[in-house]
C-alpha cells in the first residue's frame, strides 16, 4: 500500500509538472483535478455530495501551517479511506488516512496541518464500503509554504526528533456525536523536510525527510493508519475522533524516510 501512494505522489507530481512546463502555458483549475483524478484514482467517478466535509480558511495566516479539518457523518456508514490532496502542491497527495474498526461508523472528524505552495483547491475524497468515492473541496489562497524556511535549524530540530506527546479529551462536540464519541491529539517533533526548503547558513537545500507513516491505535484497535507526504507541516499534529473503549489508551508508531521509527503511548481512561 505504501508503495502505491509513493506512485500516487509521484504520479501527482509529474502532472503539475507537466501542466506547468507545457506549452499550453498555466492550466485551469479544472484541467489540474482531472490529471489528478486520472493519476490518483484511476480516472474514476468522484461526486460532491455532501458525504464528506472539509474546513479550511479562504486565506491563509501561514502558507506552511494551514489547519484543516475532515468530518464525515454516520451517513457515510463505513468509510475505507480518507485522502487529503492539495491540487497544486509539487506533491498534491498530502495523506492518505485508512480508517479501522475504532474510527467508528458514526459521526467522525479528523483535523492536520498541510503546507500550501500556491492558490489551490484542497480536497477531501473519502472512498466507502461500496468502492465510492465521495469528495470535499475549498479553494484557499496560500503560497510558498513548501519552501517556507523551517522554524529551527537542522541540528536543532533533530535533537528532539520523534518526541511526541498525546492528549485524549472528551468535547460537548464529540459528547453530541452520534454514537458520542472521544478526541486524541497527537502532536510529533520533526521537522518534516521537504526537500525544498534552503539552509540559510551553507545556502544548499536541505535533504526531504518526513514522517512517511504513523499507525494510531485505541486499546490495540486501529483508529487510522497514515500515508504521508511533504505537504503535512512540520511537527505534524493530528487530531481525531475515536470510539471509547474499555482503557482509551492510544498506542502510536510513526516512522519517517530514514526508517527511524518512533512509539508513545497515552495514560488512557480519562486522562
Amino acid at each position: 500500500m505504501a508503495m502505491q501512494t509513493t506512485r500516487r505522489s509521484a504520479l501527482g507530481i509529474a502532472a503539475v509538472a507537466a501542466m506547468l512546463l507545457g506549452t499550453a502555458g498555466v492550466a485551469s483549475a479544472d484541467d489540474v483535478w482531472t490529471d489528478l483524478r486520472r493519476d490518483v484514482f484511476d480516472n474514476r467517478e468522484v461526486v460532491e455530495d455532501g458525504l464528506v466535509e472539509l474546513d479550511a480558511p479562504y486565506r491563509a495566516e501561514d502558507a506552511a501551517v494551514v489547519p484543516v479539518t475532515m468530518r464525515l457523518p454516520a451517513a457515510a456508514g463505513e468509510v475505507k479511506t480518507l485522502t487529503l490532496i492539495v491540487d497544486k502542491n509539487p506533491a498534491p497527495v498530502v495523506a492518505t488516512f485508512h480508517l479501522g474498526e475504532a474510527a467508528g461508523r458514526g459521526d467522525r472528524m479528523l483535523s492536520t496541518r498541510v503546507r500550501i505552495d500556491m492558490y489551490s483547491n484542497v480536497r477531501a475524497i473519502a472512498e466507502t464500503a461500496d468502492g465510492k468515492l465521495h469528495m470535499a473541496t475549498k479553494f484557499v489562497k496560500a503560497s510558498g509554504g513548501c519552501s517556507a524556511a523551517a522554524s529551527k535549524d537542522a541540528d536543532e530540530a533533530f535533537a528532539n526528533l520523534g518526541k511526541m506527546q498525546i492528549r485524549t479529551f472528551d468535547t460537548a462536540d464529540a459528547k453530541d456525536r452520534t454514537p458520542p464519541t472521544r478526541e486524541a491529539q497527537v502532536m510529533i517533533r520533526h521537522p518534516n523536510f521537504t526537500g525544498m526548503q534552503m539552509d540559510q547558513v551553507s545556502r544548499q537545500y536541505t535533504p526531504m525527510r518526513i514522517v512517511s507513516e504513523m499507525d494510531v491505535k485505541r486499546d490495540g484497535e486501529r483508529v487510522f493508519k497514515m500515508e504521508g507526504g511533504i505537504s503535512i507541516s512540520e511537527n505534524p499534529n493530528f487530531r481525531f475522533s475515536f470510539v471509547p473503549g474499555k482503557e482509551n489508551v492510544i498506542d502510536v508508531t510513526a516512522k519517517d524516510t530514514e526508517g527511524k521509527v518512533f512509539t508513545a503511548t497515552s495514560a488512557g481512561k480519562g486522562a
